[in-house]
């Protein structure tokens, strides 16, 4: 067909007996355009394979959707039944047809919405199909510095002196009794009842006798006891209730007579006269002095390991403090 100046009439090249509607012009037209629009998606996709392809980047693209430069006017169809309508020029394709296939066909976001695929370009089907995950980016968090607990340093326990004194009253008692009994034989050999001949015999008996260890058993209590009140204190400690010690050792030699009798056989009257004839027997003022003096020598050792132990609680005390005002240090090994 020739081309026709604008304002000439154009020939109708229909078949005799077929009529051509507008809405089926729209139609056709509208078949064209979807079938420009899938062109160009074909060619944008086969661009964007190949860029993907080329490119080092793992991004992937959507193809958009082409849009008509200028909208297509159709002309009426000569011999129709609406060949005599004006024409409108301002006419969209679409306007008059549903509206949800120009939605979809038109809009850019029905595009950017949907999944996007990864097609293998025609010419490479036998190569394999790289499919590229974003990347993930991970946020970086800052460390926040744990908390890092220190255990408090404990205060020294005080060190006492009461078991050393209970060693060294050991020690004193096996002193009282070998003098409280070299006393009782030197008293009895002025009698005449202990001789060179005998003595052996008479010390074998005295050491299984009660008169004999009921004092030094008093002695050393008695001691221990002192001691574990006087604890660290100073040596006047000593010398100064030393005297009670003594008495003690006194008591002793009397209760040992009693044992010696033995009383449980004696009546009252009996026991009362033992201890009337030992009050001021030369034997029971020696069991008084040894218990006297002894406390007071054996408690200067006593006195002088409680000042040593003393000045160590002290100088632990002081690191303790120096410690705590130091504060918390961090050891690493």
């Amino acid at each position: 067909m020739s081309d026709h100046k604008y304002g000439e009439p154009v020939e109708d090249s229909t078949a005799p007996g077929e009529t051509t509607s507008a809405d089926e012009a729209v139609a056709r037209a509208h078949e064209g355009l979807a079938d420009a629009e899938a062109a160009s998606r074909d060619v944008v996709e086969g661009d964007d394979v190949a860029r993907h392809d080329a490119a080092p980047h793992t991004e992937t693209y959507a193809a958009e959707p082409a849009v008509a430069d200028a909208p297509t006017v159709v002309a009426p169809v000569a011999g129709s039944l609406y060949a005599d309508d004006p024409v409108d020029e301002s006419y969209t394709p679409g306007a008059y047809s549903d509206g949800s296939y120009a939605q979809e066909s038109s809009s850019p976001s029905a595009y950017a919405d949907a999944p996007t695929e990864i097609v293998t370009p025609a010419g490479h089907a036998d190569a394999p199909t790289e499919i590229v995950a974003p990347a993930v980016v991970t946020p970086v968090v800052a460390s926040t510095p744990q908390p890092i607990f220190v255990q408090a340093p404990e205060a020294p326990r005080p060190r006492g002196n009461r078991a050393a004194a209970g060693l060294i009253g050991l020690l004193a008692a096996v002193a009282f009794g070998i003098l409280y009994l070299a006393a009782a034989l030197g008293l009895r050999a002025i009698d005449g009842e202990v001789t060179g001949a005998n003595v052996g015999t008479e010390a074998l008996a005295a050491l299984s006798s009660w008169w004999f260890w009921v004092p030094v058993v008093v002695f050393y209590l008695a001691f221990w006891l002192l001691g574990a009140i006087i604890n660290r204190g100073s040596w006047a400690h000593w010398v100064i209730f030393g005297l009670l010690v003594g008495v003690a050792s006194y008591g002793g030699h009397l209760l040992g007579q009693l044992f010696q009798a033995p009383f449980w056989q004696l009546t009252a009257s009996q026991g009362q006269e033992v201890v009337r004839g030992q009050l001021l027997a030369p034997l029971a003022i020696v069991a008084f002095v040894l218990g006297r003096e002894l406390t007071i020598w054996f408690g200067g050792w006593v006195a002088a390991r409680g000042k040593r132990v003393s000045e160590l609680n002290r100088e632990a005390q002081r690191e303790y403090e120096r410690t705590l005002e130091a504060g918390p240090r961090l050891h690493q090994s």
